[in-house]
């Protein structure tokens, strides 16, 4: 395997992004991206990089490829639907007189 990463330019190693859970936190916080040749080379990277300091828990690696995201500039399409569930929102409630500091 070592001998296959070593043939490989390493500027045509996929790029991976970062997600590192902390020791005070139960969800995964992007951290940053690099570039490796496969996960495992990928998790010691992150872990290298971005966990230097022991703050970390959990490390997760994703090739960016595998990444897909919705389009900024269509935001308020997408998110539209949302605004028609007014049980959505806490002005749809009645709160009793009793209920302080809500």
């Amino acid at each position: 395997m070592t001998q296959e990463i070593n043939k490989t330019n390493k500027s045509e190693w996929p790029l991976w992004e970062v997600f590192i859970r902390s020791k005070v936190g139960l969800d995964h916080k992007h951290a940053g991206s690099l570039h490796a040749a496969d996960a495992e080379m990928a998790i010691e990277n992150a872990r290298d990089v971005y966990t230097r300091r022991m703050e970390g828990v959990s490390i997760w690696v994703v090739e960016s490829k595998f990444i897909h995201a919705s389009d900024p500039g269509e935001s308020e399409s997408l998110y539209d639907p949302a605004n028609d569930k007014i049980y959505r929102h806490p002005t749809f409630y009645n709160l009793p007189d009793e209920v302080k500091y809500m």
